[in-house]
């Protein structure tokens, strides 16, 4: 008989590649179905409330134990657009899903 260890190499393989997959497709779905919050954070950031929040930030009224990582300019810039970059692509690997490649 030979030597068949690479077929369970490649099961192993097969295995996990598949679990991936499985993670993979339930963090998609799972991010998609966050759009309406990280909506309601964009509105957020572009409102007056905001404005006004990050100037009593700055103004040092809220107190240091309040978790305010929304009132940094940047940081909230950085993950709405990044938010934009990751739904652009879902987005066209969803259009090559639908046209078949």
């Amino acid at each position: 008989m030979g030597d068949y260890n690479h077929i369970s190499k490649m099961e192993k393989i097969f295995d996990e590649a598949k679990r991936r997959q499985t993670a993979l497709e339930i963090a998609i779905a799972d991010y998609k179905n966050f759009q309406p919050s990280i909506k309601e954070l964009e509105k957020y950031y572009s409102s007056k409330q905001w404005k006004d929040d990050f100037a009593a930030d700055e103004r040092g009224e809220i107190p240091s134990y309040i978790k305010r990582g929304v009132l940094s300019e940047d940081g909230i810039y950085d993950l709405l657009e990044r938010n934009k970059e990751i739904m652009d692509m879902l987005d066209s690997l969803d259009k090559e899903e639908e046209k078949g490649t």
